[in-house]
């Protein structure tokens, strides 16, 4: 099976803008960004989509969720910002390898998109 995008810019195969990683995860860049502060954060682990994350992936998703608070509040933004996981084509999923997408730094409208 080929390499995600993710995978390659987390092998360092490609650029990316890295602004945080873990043993878990790494943080970049949005690489058009929707909002002041957009930033992907991505697990190392290739999950598809989120529906196809499993028991076994509890904990790590958990992470996810910390290091998004974590580097909102970084960047000066720990109080407003927003959280988004896009699952499959149809929600905008362009990249199939999970990842949370963390914006800040402009009013975001509900409902979103």
């Amino acid at each position: 099976m080929a390499k995600t995008l993710f995978e390659k810019i987390i092998d360092r195969e490609i650029p990316g803008s890295f602004v945080y990683e873990d043993e878990q995860c790494v943080v970049i860049k949005d690489i058009n960004p929707g909002a002041p502060l957009h930033l992907l954060v991505i697990p190392r682990k290739p999950i598809p989509r989120l529906v196809d994350a499993t028991v076994e992936d509890q904990a790590l998703l958990g992470h996810l969720m910390l290091v998004a608070n974590k580097v909102a509040a970084d960047a000066g933004f720990g109080e407003a910002f927003r959280v988004t996981v896009n699952n499959g084509a149809g929600a905008g999923q362009s990249v199939f390898h999970i990842h949370l997408h963390v914006m800040a730094g402009r009013p975001l409208k509900w409902p979103p998109g």
